[in-house]
């Protein structure tokens, strides 16, 4: 599961928070709780990462995360639409300022011709305003989640960067 660029990326986003003394949360699908592992395993993660969520199925989204039935219903779990109101309703939960959610189709079974195997949607909150984005990954499961994991930290650096300037 590990690689370098993982621990090297979830080090610089820390960097990023504890300079803009914020706190962080995660609302995990198909990545399992990747993201959270690599926020926390970063000596000193305890000052900006509190909790995280993984909400594998449906009913989780909508307990814990309040993602609305309709949204599901509409436009499936694996959706910008469904993702944004993840990563608003895990920062919500944990009182963080920011999340990031993930939500895909790893594989190797699950895809459809409109979201293969591979497919994965971002939500990212930012102390109030909501990003979002889906990318097609190649390969296997484990693959898929890593490259996944990987987007979203990088993903995060880039926004907060952004925010910062």
């Amino acid at each position: 599961m590990a690689t370098a660029d993982s621990m090297t990326l979830a080090a610089q986003l820390g960097q990023l928070l504890v300079q803009k003394k914020w706190t962080i949360t995660t609302a995990e699908s198909c990545t399992g709780g990747g993201i959270g592992y690599w926020l926390t395993a970063v000596p000193g993660s305890s000052a900006y990462v509190d909790r995280g969520f993984i909400t594998y199925s449906n009913k989780a989204k909508q307990q814990l995360l309040a993602v609305r039935s309709a949204t599901l219903l509409q436009f499936g779990a694996v959706s910008e639409e469904t993702v944004r109101e993840m990563a608003e309703g895990a920062a919500k939960a944990a009182n963080a300022n920011m999340a990031i959610a993930v939500s895909g189709i790893a594989g190797p079974d699950g895809g459809s011709v409109y979201k293969p195997v591979g497919t994965v949607c971002f939500g990212f909150y930012l102390n109030g305003n909501v990003a979002s984005s889906h990318l097609v990954f190649a390969g296997d499961r484990q693959q898929v989640r890593q490259q996944a994991i990987d987007y979203a930290l990088k993903q995060s650096i880039e926004l907060l960067t952004a925010l910062a300037n």
